[in-house]
């Protein structure tokens, strides 16, 4: 049986962990030292909300979600920018209970809603996004700027 939570500074080794297996998903380097940082910097600065599962003591899954605005809208609007489950613990639901924290925490914060991007590529989250509520936008473009610094 697992549990969802918010994650504290205590589970930093063990989030670096997990989240560089998640940046090496995605082809970056790992880099667990600076992944440390970096989610010491999102807690202590409140930045960001993680969201842990957690089974049998160990860290098995996360999601983080950032905050936005809509000025159209004049409310909050979050971002699920992570979203990992460890491979030898999928298809247990920790997914959709990390889903379902954001939701939470969506309505706990009168917000107007979540937003997220997943690849093209990416079946299984394109199969468990709608299977969570979420809505695929098809009536308007994507477009980002890189600064290549």
């Amino acid at each position: 049986m697992f549990t969802t939570r918010k994650a504290t500074l205590e589970d930093l080794p063990q989030l670096a962990n997990l989240f560089d297996l998640y940046r090496t998903w995605y082809h970056k380097e790992s880099d667990i030292v600076g992944a440390e940082n970096f989610l010491r910097e999102r807690l202590e600065n409140q930045d960001s909300e993680i969201f842990l599962a957690e089974e049998n003591g160990i860290l098995t899954g996360f999601t983080q979600l950032y905050p936005l605005f809509s000025s159209t809208r004049m409310k909050r609007y979050w971002l699920l920018n992570d979203l990992f489950v460890n491979e030898n613990h999928r298809g247990k639901g920790h997914s959709k209970a990390l889903i379902e924290n954001a939701k939470e925490l969506c309505v706990a914060t009168k917000a107007c809603g979540i937003l997220l991007e997943t690849d093209k590529t990416n079946k299984i989250g394109n199969q468990l996004y709608p299977s969570c509520g979420f809505e695929h936008y098809t009536h308007a473009n994507f477009y980002e700027w890189t600064n290549h610094f």
